[in-house]
């Protein structure tokens, strides 16, 4: 692909099966479409009720039949039916273990899930603030089928530690309260379409009863049965494991390598920190930088400015040097969350890339001080060539890839692997040559390594290693040791502790999925010698759109 050039080819068989399984995906999860911005769904919610997961899950089993009796035209379809098989045949995995009806937990969960499809809706137009008025109607109706799968998973003994219940429980109250989310969004509606004041209203005061019978039913039905052991132990865990990597890891080994890469990267720390003040320990040298006021920021304001502005000066020097980057793909918004629950995260372009790609920074309640030096690597993370490069590619190509390849095929390991990987690949080009700036990508990266070790740990319940302490993992040693390794806020730091407790398996997939993508780019690199072009590797590798893991070493190694 050269810039602004688009690879076609003709659809196959196996192309209309994974178009068709898009299409019926969509009418099961209409929240999906909204958010690709396909219309024709905006008012709808998916089925979250046992009924809906089964569907869910006939709709892969169907589509798993209809490929085994389909030849690869192609090594694209060589790629789709690889991908599909293992993406669909886990889902099923998944189904088959009941947990799918237990889902909860502080970040990732039907509970977030039902109030975030707003955050995606167009907001220009009385029609479009119509449509949000329908989807506030229809909360009350997707709450009662999410109720109905966590009461039928208690039914079998599956209920989620007392912890992430206790959290979603505080959370779904926040989104209830008066002048809280609804009654703001319904405000601010009102000030667009304000013919719609009334439905607007009924449709937040619906939304704030939904909600608040489901924290009552949390408070005080699921939590006194929920466990209070975090731990989720070895079956689980792998299996959760391989779903957000898209590949099977050796457990043991991969928390081994964790450690190890935790070390490294401390003790490359302690080398940027003699660059910032001879003789200065990490602690010291982050207080330098901390206190530097070249490097501070001060409100949101100032943040989102901050934000936007690095992430165009890095489209605008990467673009055609670098990486192929399309005019269409140059656009990427920076805003502040509507929410303020703490992280930062992208949310992709529609389709069409009539609404662009946005980074979206959550701030928690009370915080609004910044410092660049230990952002700037995030915003690269998340923008470009993090996410927005590779969601972006991905939507680009639909000539090439097909809407469920394009879309619908995200697997963490892949994503955020990426994502990492381009850090590392910023700091190889001289966006990190800054030594404050480098100690915020490390920062960030000796965070990562040490959510392989807390996670795989505390879950499998593994032995602490020596340097930091002694005895077998427990989530209140791993709290200790993430505040050790973890330089970031309390109230962020709460937030992530209670994500790795609640998500087993997500927060490692960013690291292992960076050194996957990184073994990948060094086989290339060893094969090909002095003719590895490393511009046209990534071309290659971001044009196959998202994959397992395993899929894509397959791809693009053989």
């Amino acid at each position: 692909m050269t810039e602004n050039t688009k690879p076609t080819r003709t659809p196959s068989a196996i192309d209309e099966a994974a178009e068709e399984y898009s299409r019926q995906l969509f009418e099961l999860n209409p929240e999906l479409a909204t958010s690709l911005g396909l219309p024709g769904h905006e008012t709808e919610y998916h089925d979250h009720s046992p009924a809906g997961l089964l569907a869910q899950a006939e709709l892969d089993r169907q589509t798993l039949a209809r490929l085994d009796s389909l030849e690869p035209s192609d090594d694209v379809d060589r790629v789709t039916l690889d991908a599909m098989r293992e993406r669909l045949g886990l889902s099923l995995e998944l189904h088959e273990s009941g947990w799918d009806l237990a889902d909860l937990n502080n970040i990732a969960s039907p509970a977030q899930g039902i109030r975030a499809a707003f955050d995606l809706m167009p907001t220009e137009t009385s029609e479009q603030w119509s449509h949000i008025a329908g989807l506030l109607h229809n909360v009350p109706g997707a709450i009662d089928g999410y109720l109905e799968s966590l009461r039928t998973a208690d039914a079998s003994g599956k209920v989620a530690a007392a912890r992430q219940v206790q959290i979603v429980a505080e959370q779904t109250t926040r989104y209830a309260e008066d002048g809280g989310f609804f009654d703001k969004l319904a405000e601010d509606g009102t000030g667009k379409a304000a013919e719609l004041k009334d439905e607007l209203a009924a449709g937040a005061a619906l939304a704030k009863t939904a909600y608040r019978k489901l924290s009552a039913f949390l408070s005080s039905e699921l939590l006194p049965v929920a466990p209070a052991k975090d731990a989720v132990g070895r079956e689980r865990y792998a299996l959760a494991s391989r779903a957000f990597l898209g590949a099977t890891v050796n457990l043991e080994d991969t928390y081994r390598w964790g450690v190890e890469e935790l070390d490294r990267i401390i003790a490359e720390q302690e080398a940027v920190a003699e660059q910032i003040k001879p003789g200065a320990s990490i602690e010291e040298a982050k207080t330098i930088l901390n206190q530097d006021p070249a490097r501070q920021l001060k409100g949101t304001e100032a943040l989102t400015n901050w934000m936007q502005g690095l992430s165009d000066t890095a489209v605008r020097e990467l673009a055609g040097v670098h990486f192929d980057i399309p005019d269409i793909m140059k656009k990427l918004e920076c805003m502040i969350a509507p929410t303020q629950d703490g992280g930062i995260y992208y949310t992709p372009p529609s389709d069409d890339f009539s609404r662009p790609g946005r980074m979206w920074w959550s701030v928690p309640e009370g915080e609004d001080s910044f410092t660049t030096w230990s952002e700037t690597s995030t915003v690269y993370h998340e923008g470009v060539p993090g996410h927005h490069l590779q969601c972006a590619t991905a939507a680009y190509q639909s000539g090439l890839l097909n809407m469920w390849r394009r879309n619908l095929c995200w697997v963490s390991g892949h994503g955020e692997g990426w994502a990492l990987y381009a850090e590392r690949l910023m700091g190889e080009l001289g966006y990190l040559s800054d030594p404050g700036d480098k100690m915020g990508m490390l920062d960030g990266q000796r965070m990562r390594a040490a959510r392989v070790v807390f996670d795989i740990g505390v879950h499998l319940e593994l032995e602490v290693p020596a340097r930091w302490g002694s005895g077998s993992w427990t989530a209140e040693a791993g709290l200790e040791f993430l505040r050790q390794n973890l330089d970031i806020s309390e109230g962020q730091l709460n937030f992530e502790y209670l994500r790795y407790l609640g998500w087993p398996g997500q927060a490692p997939s960013y690291k292992i999925g960076q050194r996957i993508w990184e073994q990948i780019r060094a086989e290339r690199e060893s094969r090909e010698g002095v003719n590895f072009d490393v511009k046209a590797f990534h071309t290659e590798a971001l044009n196959l759109g998202g994959l397992p893991l395993d899929v894509l070493k397959k791809a693009l190694l053989g």
